[in-house]
């Protein structure tokens, strides 16, 4: 038995930002779940694949399947083998779309409507009544891509020697320390000190990645524990400073760049549908191609995927993008290009582009909130900020509907931090308070808070220095939050005597000046709005550095030893909700959970954190007539991750 003191449950969560908790543990021996679809023996394979076996250079289907491969249901018909499906990237670090599309294969994964976690890589799994234990069945006779055995023992390398190696994974230690056990070769049991109740469905998120992307005997060479012989040779081989550098680089990520081995290294052996033949960073695109020894296989034994490759190009921007997709030069994308103000532009030119618009489900709660600094560096700043009345007053004097009208072309309605009317946390109280235009009753308020103006009538600080607020506001790519804060802006200066000024730039630049708690307000989307609202709820409390409105508060509770932020004590309804959220993430009965998350949504109705300006309209994709097996409407969030659980494995053409 392997003991880690790995992350504890809020530095995992912070960095996750994790979905949904549809599954859980439900008594008399756990939950035990076998796989989607009736075990069915492989059959067929592609005619590339037939062809590399008459030739000798590939073994039988039958001994590059598992002993019970994964069979997926296709969402229309049975598939055809070929094609390339064509989609972008734009600039250097669009990794997210890679994992999204052509990397979503873990331990389990969400199911299509994002309403149950389902078994994946683990073809069956049990949790414990009390949450602490976790027991996954691997499929046995399972292959990596270059056809050696996946085991347990590569689960148990990432626990020992990556999560557990203090070189790789500093500050691992956390409060809540769990154990690795090996109980055979397939089956491996992890077990919590405290309950998880959300275990599985972190599990179900793009870091659950990390579990099943460390192939033991791929990666060994690269790791001190294994390789005394000639690591050091290797490392001068790369031009690395030491083997950490080494082993991130073949096997994992650079810290402070966009780099991930999974997509710049076509060397690593991987799980998924399609392998890298050409990797992010050397060229102008990233090119796949598809895996022999891939798991799964459709109800008729065919196994997948049904699409020979997939292209990236690397674009720029999201203008050459646009420009691309209106040519009818992408096969499936939804990305970067879906606002409402592209979608005419697209529509027009879907005949001529061979494309039509499918619906999608938009996760987000909010188009824009407004997150003001309430542990702004600056005491003064910090103390109006902290002022409810004040962000009442702002709210209240924001003209959301000219907003809606001019930005998102008339879609969508007035609201605030508040889950969607889908889910059963909706309230109308937290949706539409204070969403009115009332610029009258918005003095009243701000009166309450800054009575005195200057000669010019702006409004002046309690120490009499004139109140500016910067307002960071992204207007790259698909960000529209300059214009966005351009309208804002001049109702607050006109109708409200308040100093507002944009400060644009780099999106990297100005989120890194937020999450180092140095911004006055920053806009960003208001996520959370579906099945994510818990565990991605950093417009409800501060419980990740996604919670760019009380940075301070978020390290105070989360991450104390944050390099780049104090930690800032909390007033004691934030300390109430830190109280609701821990019960929350150690409870096993989803019941509770609810309950607590009610509680924890009245607290942030009553002091009215933050404030947004529209619930985002119905979403949309494109895709080519020809391509066939997406899933209508597609639920669109980071944390689904779109449109991984729709199973890309069996879209296929239908004429190639």
């Amino acid at each position: 038995m392997t003991f880690l003191k790995h992350l504890s449950r809020r530095q995992f969560l912070s960095i996750t930002a994790t979905t949904g908790w549809a599954l859980t543990a439900t008594g008399r021996g756990g939950y035990a779940i076998a796989q989607e679809g009736t075990p069915v023996a492989g059959t067929a394979e592609s005619p590339v694949l037939a062809d590399q076996v008459a030739a000798g250079a590939l073994p039988p289907l039958a001994d590059r399947l598992p002993e019970n491969p994964m069979v997926v249901k296709p969402n229309e018909s049975i598939g055809k083998y070929g094609g390339v499906w064509r989609s972008a990237l734009v600039g250097g670090s669009d990794t997210a779309w890679l994992g999204r599309t052509v990397g979503y294969d873990y331990l389990v994964r969400y199911s299509q409507d994002w309403n149950e976690v389902i078994p994946n890589i683990a073809e069956a799994f049990e949790a414990s009544d009390d949450a602490r234990e976790y027991t996954f069945k691997l499929r046995k006779g399972m292959k990596w891509s270059d056809g050696e055995p996946f085991t347990v023992d590569d689960i148990m390398f990432y626990i020992d020697d990556v999560a557990g190696n203090e070189e790789l994974t500093p500050n691992g230690g956390g409060s809540n320390p769990f154990t690795g056990e090996k109980i055979d070769d397939v089956t491996v049991k992890i077990v919590f000190e405290q309950p998880n109740g959300l275990f599985l469905t972190e599990l179900a998120t793009p870091l659950g990645e990390i579990w099943t992307q460390f192939p033991k005997h791929y990666l060994s060479q690269f790791h001190k524990t294994y390789n005394t012989e000639n690591l050091d040779s290797l490392v001068q081989e790369t031009g690395v400073a030491n083997w950490v550098e080494l082993f991130q680089t073949k096997g994992g990520s650079i810290p402070g760049t966009p780099y991930n081995a999974v997509w710049s290294n076509p060397e690593l052996p991987r799980l998924h549908a399609w392998l890298l033949t050409e990797g992010y960073g050397d060229s102008t695109r990233v090119r796949l191609t598809r895996n022999p020894y891939y798991w799964k296989v459709d109800p008729e034994g065919n196994q997948l995927p049904y699409i020979d490759e997939v292209n990236f190009d690397v674009v720029q921007d999201a203008e050459v993008l646009l420009l691309k997709a209106a040519g009818g030069e992408l096969d499936m994308h939804c990305r970067h290009i879906n606002t409402n103000v592209n979608k005419p532009v697209l529509a027009e030119n879907a005949e001529p582009g061979g494309y039509r618009l499918f619906d999608m489900t938009v996760a987000n709660m909010n188009t824009a909130c407004f997150n003001l600094n309430l542990t702004h560096p600056d005491p003064v700043m910090r103390e109006i900020f902290q002022n409810r009345d004040f962000r009442i007053g702002m709210s209240l004097g924001l003209d959301r509907q000219t907003i809606i009208d001019t930005i998102y072309v008339s879609q969508g309605e007035p609201w605030q931090w508040c889950p969607r009317r889908d889910t059963e946390w909706y309230t109308e109280t937290l949706a539409k308070q204070f969403t009115e235009y009332d610029p009258d009753l918005a003095n009243e308020y701000l009166d309450k808070v800054l009575p005195e103006r200057d000669d010019e009538g702006w409004r002046l600080r309690p120490d009499g220095e004139r109140l500016t607020i910067l307002i960071d506001a992204i207007g790259e790519g698909v960000y529209q939050y300059d214009d966005l804060a351009a309208l804002a802006i001049d109702n607050w200066r006109r109708d409200l005597g308040l100093d507002v000024v944009i400060s644009t730039g780099d999106r990297s630049l100005l989120t890194q000046r937020a999450n180092s708690n140095q911004s006055d307000c920053f806009i960003w989307a208001g996520a959370g709005g579906l099945q994510d609202a818990v565990l991605y709820a950093h417009q409800y409390l501060p419980q990740s550095t996604g919670a760019r409105w009380a940075e301070g508060w978020y390290v105070w509770y989360a991450n104390p030893s944050n390099p780049l932020t104090e930690p800032v004590e909390p007033p004691e309804p934030i300390k109430q909700q830190f109280d609701l959220y821990d019960q929350i993430l150690t409870m096993a009965d989803p019941a509770g959970r609810s309950e607590l998350f009610r509680q924890l949504l009245a607290i942030a109705e009553e002091e009215f954190w933050g404030f947004g300006v529209s619930l985002p309209a119905p979403g949309y994709g494109i895709v080519k007539h020809n391509f066939r097996n997406i899933y209508e409407p597609m639920i669109d969030a980071y944390y689904y991750p779109t449109p991984g659980p729709t199973n890309p494995e069996q879209y296929y053409f239908d004429d190639i």
